[in-house]
């Protein structure tokens, strides 16, 4: 990979800001930045992943500062999610260390697709304020999404979000909880990313600050908003961008 330019950068600057307010605003965003860094800016997926998990930490702390000053994170779910989350976030970091490049874009592609599809599916199920999940569902849901995330560098929202909104869970609930586990997964991702990968500490950096700055914004837009229509769109793109990884793989396969 050769060194980003200026413009490159300011360019994923950017693409931070708008992940990190759809991050911080509806737990989905972060699905977006890995596929744009790979397709659109040309950085390798191993690259590209690490980069991304590196850049949540910051990002998700502020965020979870916001969430918890409105008093929007159910923190007795929090932790079984949390304690489950974190050891598969380092195992997600050494998958990605050793799996095939193919592998992991298609694994991206699915994830992108199938949040896209459940989130427009889910996005008027009844929500239930005093939804009741066991703990030992908690830590799987944890594990799964530690796991996946740290996989693909999607931080943890896109793929908690969807599953809690399809428990019941109210969206703003389901949103606090995707940003309190995405500090654990960040952290523990990264920590695996520094033992195995390969980790460019400039694009970090440089998303780390562009997605603190989104993702405070879309904290205080999270409160302030309707989310069902900023919802649906978003699922939509997602669904979109999905289509779009498969369409690019299946080109490289057949040219």
């Amino acid at each position: 990979m050769t060194p980003l330019g200026t413009s490159e950068l300011l360019w994923i600057a950017g693409l931070g800001v708008v992940s990190g307010v759809l991050i911080g605003c509806i737990g989905i965003g972060g699905v977006i930045l890995v596929p744009a860094l790979i397709f659109v800016a040309d950085v390798p997926i191993e690259v590209a992943i690490p980069a991304a998990m590196l850049a949540y930490i910051l990002s998700g702390l502020v965020a979870t500062t916001v969430f918890a000053r409105n008093k929007s994170i159910h923190w007795g779910m929090a932790i079984g999610l949390c304690v489950g989350a974190a050891p598969a976030a380092f195992a997600g970091a050494w998958a990605v260390s050793v799996f095939n490049r193919l592998l992991l874009e298609t694994c991206l592609g699915f994830l992108t697709f199938l949040s896209g599809l459940n989130s427009l599916r889910t996005r008027n199920a009844a929500e239930v304020s005093d939804a009741r999940i066991s703990n030992s569902v908690l830590l799987t849901v944890g594990v799964g999404t530690g796991f996946l995330s740290s996989l693909t560098g999607t931080g943890g929202p896109v793929v908690l979000v969807p599953v809690m909104i399809s428990m019941s869970v109210p969206v703003l609930t389901a949103v606090g909880l995707s940003q309190a586990i995405q500090l654990p997964v960040a952290v523990a991702a990264t920590a695996g990313n520094i033992f195995y990968g390969k980790l460019d500490l400039t694009l970090g950096g440089v998303l780390a600050a562009s997605l603190t700055m989104g993702s405070w914004c879309g904290a205080k837009l999270a409160h302030a908003v309707p989310r069902a229509t900023l919802r649906a769109a978003v699922s939509t793109v997602l669904v979109l961008i999905g289509t779009f990884i498969f369409a690019n793989i299946g080109w490289r396969l057949v040219r």
